[in-house]
């Protein structure tokens, strides 16, 4: 698919971070607010534009078009006018069109006890054995028992041993619901280093609360607040567990140092995510979310 350079010098200075005018993005516009990366900022009238988080900026524009991989590149190929070729185009996207397509759509679900579902009107059961995910592709037309709670889980590693991290979602759990038996539906955005937004439309189109498990970072705590808590409000959580303060104190001051300009006025509504947030600037460290599941092999962090 053909851009026009405008969209594609408004991309790159968004990159930079930059503001850029609302109208060079075009109906683009639309769809990179939808998934949360834009913020708004007004010179009188007109609405002008900023990226939230660049990095995930980055990798989500390959997810929306891969011809978006390298904006340099592209606009220089579009900058040859008439002189673009076919082969121009096949050397920059490894074929002949620039295609504007995910491979997959959907994402992955992951479940330690058995949980009744629907790809519309045939039912199915989600209990993968350990060690594999079931790929929900049709996520427009998934769905399951509203009392079912659901756990994002930000990191591969977490996802996959979701067994030997049962009781610290059952403690999770019985905060929301009040008790440690509620059925999980454990969630992971295909792939992972990408923002797909396929995850969270269909978290907006279902009634169940969510609990979300990212790293213990300034970071992971935006990705909570402009990629669901934003969406999907009160029913949405932080996971948090009880020796939180233990953790951060033995995490990451390095990672602390790299964020902290960034995320250094980041506030939550949520009472124990600000409490987590205090947490983290008192003693100025962080803490990957794998280190609950490597607690259970007694590795040390």
């Amino acid at each position: 698919m053909r851009y026009s350079k405008k969209l594609i010098n408004a991309l790159i200075l968004l990159e930079k971070e930059e503001k850029v005018y609302s109208k060079d993005l075009g109906k683009l516009s639309e769809e990179l607010y939808q998934r949360g990366h834009l913020k708004t900022s007004y010179r009188g009238q007109f609405i002008y534009y900023q990226v939230r988080d660049v990095e995930a900026f980055k990798l989500d524009l390959v997810n929306i078009d891969e011809s978006f991989r390298d904006l340099s590149k592209l606009l220089a190929l579009y900058e040859k006018g008439d002189n673009l070729t076919r082969s121009d185009m096949a050397s920059y996207t490894g074929d002949s069109k620039i295609k504007r397509k995910r491979s997959f759509e959907g994402f992955l679900v992951n479940s330690y006890t058995d949980i009744p579902a629907r790809i519309g009107d045939d039912q199915i059961q989600i209990c993968p054995s350990e060690g594999t995910f079931t790929f929900i592709a049709d996520w427009k037309l998934f769905s399951i028992p509203e009392d079912v709670v659901i756990i994002g889980v930000e990191n591969p590693e977490n996802f996959r041993y979701i067994r030997k991290q049962k009781c610290l979602f059952e403690n999770a759990v019985s905060k929301v619901v009040n008790t440690k038996s509620q059925k999980i539906l454990f969630v992971s955005r295909y792939p992972q280093e990408n923002s797909s937004s396929d995850l969270r439309n269909w978290l907006m189109s279902v009634p169940n609360k969510y609990i979300h498990y990212g790293d213990y970072d300034l970071a992971g705590i935006n990705v909570f607040h402009t990629e669901y808590y934003n969406y999907l409000g009160a029913r949405s959580s932080f996971l948090i567990p009880e020796n939180i303060e233990q953790l951060i104190i033995k995490g990451s001051r390095k990672r602390f140092d790299r964020q902290y300009k960034k995320y250094k006025d980041i506030t939550s509504p949520l009472t124990d995510v600000q409490d987590l947030i205090d947490l983290i600037k008192r003693h100025k460290h962080c803490y990957d979310q794998e280190g609950l599941e490597r607690q259970k092999e007694g590795k040390n962090e």
